[in-house]
């Protein structure tokens, strides 16, 4: 008996105008994997991330996480599979006016259920599972590191516990000791919670240290999708110019 897929592409076609980004392509994930998501600039990966994460529709095609499909007009239904994903944006995205504490606290609020001192706790809890103090709670977005706001980033993705979380370029802007401390942490994270793990990332230390799969977008479609060591011994032009000489060093 197979698990049915975490997120489910089929058919996806993505135009701007009459530029064609997504030609007929599908994807299917199943639980558990860290899927590494591949392709050249303007190739369409992180408005890939946006039609999973629903901000998006593509012009054909269907999107399904958990089976459900987005476009499914069961309002009820479409928030209960949102709650059930996190994002975690390039750059943060945390609202610059909010402390740390009240980033994290924010889709725990929306949710209307929970009162502030259960929000406190939880709060405190996801900024434990990201390595912070509480006192961290108390600071403002700009008072953080690049590497802290990655890491308040993630801890408020987390916040309703998802079972999926989506990634675009979570290493971008770090060090490579900070890379390699947020890789880690997310691997952690990742096989405590259980999670599958959707990310774009041009950095090979962050895809040979997390992805268990490799998605390579290219030609408008998914060209290769599989382990990620059967994926970087292909012969796919792409594949062998984005890892060069040193993609077998990577395995």
């Amino acid at each position: 008996m197979t698990s049915e897929p975490v997120v489910e592409l089929r058919g996806i076609y993505t135009r701007f105008g009459e530029v064609t980004v997504h030609r007929d392509l599908s994807l299917s994930i199943a639980p558990g994997q860290i899927v590494g998501l591949l392709g050249g600039s303007g190739s369409g990966k992180t408005t890939l991330l946006r039609e999973m994460l629903g901000l998006m529709r593509p012009n054909a095609g269907s999107v399904r996480l958990f089976g459900v499909d987005l476009d499914n007009p069961d309002q009820l239904l479409q928030r209960s599979v949102r709650r059930r994903l996190g994002m975690l944006f390039q750059h943060g995205a945390l609202f610059s006016a909010l402390s740390v504490f009240d980033n994290i606290a924010f889709p725990l609020r929306e949710l209307r259920c929970l009162d502030e001192d259960w929000i406190r706790r939880l709060v405190h809890l996801k900024l434990a599972m990201v390595e912070l103090e509480p006192g961290h709670g108390a600071l403002m977005p700009a008072e953080l590191s690049g590497g802290m706001v990655k890491r308040v980033a993630l801890a408020r993705a987390l916040a309703l516990e998802p079972e999926l979380l989506l990634l675009d370029e979570p290493t971008a802007g770090l060090d490579p000791d900070r890379s390699q401390n947020f890789v880690d942490l997310v691997a952690s994270l990742q096989q405590s919670l259980g999670l599958t793990v959707v990310m774009v990332t041009h950095d090979l230390a962050t895809l040979a240290g997390l992805a268990s799969h490799v998605a390579v977008l290219a030609e408008q479609h998914i060209v290769a999708f599989g382990p990620k060591e059967n994926v970087m011994t292909s012969d796919h032009p792409f594949v062998t110019g984005f890892f060069g000489a040193d993609r077998r060093k990577l395995l």
